[in-house]
């Protein structure tokens, strides 16, 4: 299957979940393919056939893009180069969560989560260890005799009680010996930050140095610019509150301009932020729901509400047709 064919499948197991979904961000580079929310649940998704090209980098930018705008990183993927990825398992690369389609299928669709996550040494579970603690007491069943069941130390199966994971095995036989569902499950949409890999939170990147005359004017105005990489846009900015956010991007005015602005307005309707492109020359107010200003006269722009007034009174006139 084309990698192409593979995002419309996700967009259409997504909408028929309920998800709105923007549009594909089908312009280079990028970190994401598509974002897409739920009600309160936002997703960043990236989609591969071979989770191994999802690179360190776009990590990074995936999981600073779910800080700013409050949402959940995910890759989609059939394989690694060895193995096809297996079926009701989270997996990790670079600190975001990985699913098999039929996975996400399941967790988004059926609303059923995984209960398994695989790290270094093999699959695993979260046991629930007060439940456990519980079971075990009304059983009448010493951790000695538990351990001796198990195979494992009394120390282990304490561990266990105190909420240390367990392999996909142990918690199997757990749950035959007490005739009970022990797991919980994987909370990807809290990003699973009791199971991920343990990746350090990335440093921001240094603005492009082409970009220094908008991050000017935007902290001048008292906004936090936040420079991306590898996203569509060039920043993520926000207000001293953090409740104002917009998706922020300048260049010459031309074909890919355009086309970046209207990816922007649609990522902006599913993450609920505004979208201002800055262009050299403007044939027109806004493309889509991305308002288009001029470099002169955003140079000039001096405190937030101007820039919020300027925003929507452009995103708000239709374009001409």
């Amino acid at each position: 299957m084309s990698r192409s064919a593979l995002v419309g499948n996700i967009t259409a197991m997504l909408e028929d979940a309920g998800f709105t979904v923007s549009d594909r961000c089908a312009i280079r580079p990028k970190s994401f393919d598509i974002a897409a929310r739920r009600s309160d649940d936002v997703l960043l998704v990236k989609v591969l056939a071979n989770i191994d090209a999802f690179d360190g980098y776009t990590g990074a930018e995936m999981r600073r893009l779910g800080e700013y705008l409050d949402a959940t990183p995910i890759l989609v993927g059939l394989r690694t180069r060895n193995e096809e990825l297996k079926p009701g398992v989270v997996y990790f690369r670079h600190g975001v969560p990985v699913f098999s389609p039929d996975t996400a299928m399941d967790y988004f669709i059926e609303e059923v989560p995984p209960l398994i996550y695989a790290a270094p040494g093999g699959l695993y579970v979260n046991i629930d260890g007060e439940l456990l603690s519980d079971v075990r007491s009304e059983e009448e069943m010493s951790l000695g005799k538990l351990a001796n069941e198990l195979g494992v130390s009394r120390r282990t199966v304490s561990k266990y009680e105190d909420g240390m994971n367990a392999s996909v095995e142990v918690a199997a036989e757990l749950e035959e010996i007490f005739d009970a569902p022990l797991a919980s499950p994987v909370d990807v949409l809290e990003g699973a930050e009791d199971v991920r890999d343990d990746v350090e939170d990335p440093d921001e990147p240094e603005a492009d140095p082409d970009d220094a005359r908008l991050v000017t004017v935007l902290t001048r105005v008292g906004f936090e610019v936040h420079p991306t990489m590898r996203a569509p846009f060039k920043a993520v900015s926000e207000d001293e509150s953090g409740k104002q956010k917009m998706l922020t991007g300048h260049s010459d005015f031309n074909r890919t301009a355009e086309k970046r602005a209207r990816i922007m307005s649609s990522v902006g309707q599913v993450t609920r932020t505004r979208s201002v492109y800055v262009v050299d020359r403007a044939r027109q107010d806004a493309v889509e729901g991305t308002a288009l200003i001029e470099r002169e006269e955003f140079d000039r722009i001096d405190d937030p509400e101007e820039l919020e007034n300027l925003i929507r009174e452009r995103a708000e006139v239709e374009e001409p047709a």
